[in-house]
């Protein structure tokens, strides 16, 4: 009986691989059509007569997860013993009674990684958890869909991950919304002639052939005041040193409805040749106060010539900005810039 078992087995094992391996060779092939036709079919009759023939003690397990094209699973039935519980997603908890599940631990298996993380939903229910981080990476885009299927939303998204929640308590969330702004500088750099470094965009937008300041958004970890540098020496090729922030501007639903914080900073330029960057510049130029605000465009944008005025009064210490104080903060024990209005005081 043992040898006509291990035969009966081994005859469907090699039926089982041929067909496998049919598939996979198959590019253009949906698995899921593939495991409906009469040839899986048969595969898994000949399973169920060999069973019964062979009286094998081995159980038959059910169906397997059959990887389709990219390597993506197919979420097929549940394999999983009813005596055998889920193990659950390995994670740790927040400083808010939350949990965030560990991306790098989460299984590979589409059925293993649903009931993972159902039987880990109703465990945090238990112990009164309230709202679940889950991090998916590119690589781990196949299970985006059933984290969304057991109540996830989407967060927020980064080049390489996407990041989901899950709110348990039945009362107002208070998971933080996702990030809400970007931050943009403007450089204010003024020469010993008092002429403004200028610049002509290369855009459709509404400053298009106006000469304006140099501007852009602030790099991920970067502080304000170094944007501001960078961005100047990448325009127009001049090199600056900080030394104030004259003021801020803060304007909501722009770019995909987020709103837009702009940081207006007052440089000193250490160079004066002028090398403008092609990709995104028409051109640059040092020009005198009165000519910038000649421009048609500066009588009718208010903001724009309020901030011209401001800079040219800090200039002629008219106007006193916020300068930059690296301090430490208990909160994270970090190094943090502090921006202020000294005025020669000690006020700390």
């Amino acid at each position: 009986m043992a040898a006509h078992t291990a035969i009966c087995q081994w005859s469907f094992g090699q039926h089982f691989n041929q067909e496998t391996r049919r598939i996979s060779c198959n590019r253009d092939g949906n698995a899921l059509e593939l495991f409906r036709s009469s040839s899986w079919k048969h595969i898994i009759s000949s399973k169920t007569q060999c069973v019964k023939q062979c009286t094998s003690p081995m159980p038959f397990l059910g169906t397997r997860n059959v990887p389709k094209k990219g390597g993506i699973h197919a979420l097929l039935p549940n394999t999983m013993s009813p005596s055998m519980p889920a193990e659950l997603l390995d994670s740790w908890d927040d400083d808010y009674n939350g949990v965030v599940v560990d991306s790098a631990s989460l299984p590979s298996s589409a059925n293993a990684f649903a009931s993972a993380l159902r039987a880990s939903l109703s465990s945090w229910k238990l112990k009164e958890k309230k709202g679940i981080w889950l991090k998916l990476f590119q690589e781990q885009s196949d299970l985006v869909p059933i984290a969304i299927q057991e109540g996830f939303d989407y967060h927020h998204a980064e080049p390489g991950y996407i990041m989901l929640t899950y709110w348990i308590p039945d009362e107002p969330c208070t998971i933080p919304s996702s990030p809400s702004h970007q931050i943009g500088i403007a450089g204010f750099v003024i020469n010993d002639n008092r002429e403004i470094l200028v610049v002509k965009e290369k855009c459709s937008c509404s400053c298009v052939g106006v000469w304006k300041l140099p501007t852009g958004y602030i790099n991920k970890s970067e502080e304000i005041f170094s944007g501001a540098i960078r961005e100047v020496k990448e325009e127009t090729g001049i090199d600056t040193t900080f030394l104030e922030m004259v003021a801020f501007r803060h304007v909501h639903r722009v770019a995909f409805e987020k709103s837009d914080l702009l940081f207006v900073c007052m440089l000193k330029p250490l160079s004066s040749e002028i090398t403008i960057d092609e990709k995104e510049i028409q051109d640059a130029k040092w020009i005198t106060p009165e000519e910038l605000l000649g421009q048609q465009f500066y009588s009718e944008d208010e903001m724009s010539r309020k901030l011209i005025e401001i800079c040219m009064a800090t200039y002629e210490n008219c106007y006193n900005g916020y300068t930059a104080h690296q301090l430490i903060s208990k909160f994270d024990g970090k190094l943090s810039v502090l921006y202020y209005y000294n005025n020669n005081l000690n006020m700390i």
